[in-house]
């Protein structure tokens, strides 16, 4: 064979080539995938997670518009809206929804038996039933736990650390957190504080517990607020509460904190929604939920509000201030 009829028979073999890779890519499948959240759209919060989640996508070779569409639903900080926010998801056929806190991931799971659903932060995956095992989760749901409510002795180690001279401590609980409860009570009982746990059942009636709290303020020095998704959606109501009250308190994530709560020792957040993506990789590629055990946070952050400490009096020691993953001054 001449060199001609060899370029030519080359030349052919790469068209030939080139057009079976761009009937590959017009045959690929754009996946769709759905993230619902209680947050506001738009807040820092709620952009810290999101990209977090699109960041691990595009860290396992994602490109958005290319290999997946994302679909995001937000509540706004109303959990009312979450059934029909789910409803809604479930009429667009996705092939997974990505979901962040317990109440959230509840919903969801309600709305639907067939889609994959991926928790991206969820405080005890096992006690709300939303898994049977964490080893192996059972039905279409499964990924990660934010272990917030075992988080709890540890923060009132850092909260007995900073502010050694309290023995009294109010914990501001929600019905619906029982298993948190219970977590706090015994750590505090191991560090020797005197505890006084004030339950509030709804929204109408979190200005009136506060106010017994407050009228009752000479028998407490410091406000402990219990994990649960109806403390972190009326934050605002209750770290303005403890500030005007001028009480050193401690708070389960970082948006109290960033609202101007004192400090929080909780589990990064923005971390357990980027490896999220993992989990939407493994069912893009065929792994089923109940296959793909729960994991666990592997970072954690102590954060401290500078500027609510001097508004309230209070003095952070030098050496939990070194320990801070994130300083607001």
């Amino acid at each position: 064979m001449d060199n001609k009829k060899i370029v030519e028979v080359f030349l052919g073999a790469m068209l030939l080539a080139n057009s079976f890779s761009a009937e590959a890519q017009q045959a690929r499948k754009l996946f769709r995938i759905g993230f619902i959240s209680s947050e506001h759209p738009g807040s820092p919060r709620t952009e810290h997670l999101s990209e977090g989640f699109r960041q691990g996508l595009r860290d396992l070779g994602y490109v958005a518009g290319q290999h997946v569409t994302v679909e995001y639903r937000y509540a706004e900080g109303k959990t009312e809206q979450l059934p029909s926010l789910a409803s809604d998801m479930v009429r667009l056929k996705l092939d997974v929804i990505v979901a962040g806190g317990t109440q959230v991931n509840l919903v969801v799971k309600k709305a639907t038996a067939t889609i994959p659903i991926i928790m991206a932060n969820t405080d005890d995956p096992l006690g709300s039933g939303l898994v049977d095992s964490l080893a192996r989760p059972g039905g279409n749901i499964t990924g990660l736990s934010s272990m917030s409510q075992e988080l709890s002795g540890k923060r009132l180690e850092l909260f007995r650390e900073t502010f050694p001279s309290v023995r009294r401590i109010t914990l501001l609980w929600h019905t619906a957190s029982n298993s948190a409860l219970r977590e706090t009570l015994v750590a505090a009982q191991t560090l020797g504080l005197e505890t006084q746990a004030v339950e509030v059942r709804s929204p109408d009636e979190l200005d009136h517990t506060l106010a017994l709290i407050t009228k009752d303020r000479n028998r407490r020095d410091g406000l402990f607020t219990v994990t649960s998704a109806f403390m972190t959606t009326n934050r605002k109501r209750i770290v303005e509460f403890a500030a005007k009250s001028k009480m050193p308190a401690m708070y389960p994530n970082e948006e109290f904190v960033d609202d101007g709560g004192l400090m929080s020792y909780a589990t990064n957040v923005t971390d357990l929604h980027r490896r999220a993506a993992t989990y939407v990789d493994k069912i893009l590629k065929g792994a089923k939920p109940a296959d793909l055990p729960v994991e666990q946070p592997t970072k954690f952050e102590l954060i401290i509000n500078l500027k609510t400490a001097k508004q309230i009096g209070v003095t952070i020691p030098p050496n939990v201030l070194a320990r801070a993953d994130k300083v607001i001054r």
